[in-house]
């Protein structure tokens, strides 16, 4: 299962941010052929058939893909540094959320707030095992903050929740965050 981790790893980095890796193209919602999708990794020189990818997608721990319906297109459901319509519906966040970041990105923080950077979204958690998760993905020290999305919600800034229950804005204002 090891060469499905780097797999998905791959798949990501296509669906979410470089698909010219394995030149191929994605529609405005972010959607790629899934039979193209397959021949150009194969080209790639690495393994991979229909019931490899839709393994993948079954029992990524972050349900990073989604099929369509006939699963003849696949997409990556959040997290993209290119540009596409992800279809969002704006959805009301329960009271608080929680941002792990690296410790390093503190100071920025208190001063900038929180920002999108190069993704379409700040990625935002409802519990702090997932904000930890998310903290932890690089080494080094890491904080969790507290966001009160309910006085944001005042200030009408718009949330949304992805297809794998990642909860997304533009922008959190540092004045939300409890530090």
């Amino acid at each position: 299962m090891d060469n499905d981790v780097k797999l998905g790893r791959f798949i990501s980095l296509i669906l979410r941010h470089k698909p010219e890796t394995i030149d191929i193209k994605l529609d405005e919602n972010g959607w790629a052929d899934t039979k193209e999708l397959i021949e150009k990794i194969t080209e790639s020189g690495r393994e991979i058939n229909f019931e490899t990818l839709e393994r993948i997608v079954n029992e990524n721990n972050k349900k990073r893909y989604s099929f369509n319906e006939d699963k003849t297109k696949i997409r990556a459901v959040q997290g993209h540094s290119i540009e596409v319509n992800l279809e969002l519906k704006e959805v009301v966040p329960p009271a608080v959320l929680y941002h792990g970041t690296a410790f390093k990105n503190l100071e920025n923080i208190k001063k900038q707030g929180i920002k999108k950077m190069n993704r379409q979204h700040v990625h935002l958690s409802t519990d702090v095992e997932t904000a930890k998760n998310v903290a932890t993905r690089h080494s080094g020290k890491y904080i969790i903050l507290e966001i009160d999305t309910e006085a944001m919600l005042k200030e009408n800034y718009k949330f949304y929740l992805s297809e794998n229950k990642v909860w997304l804005t533009d922008f959190v204002p540092s004045k939300f965050i409890k530090f």
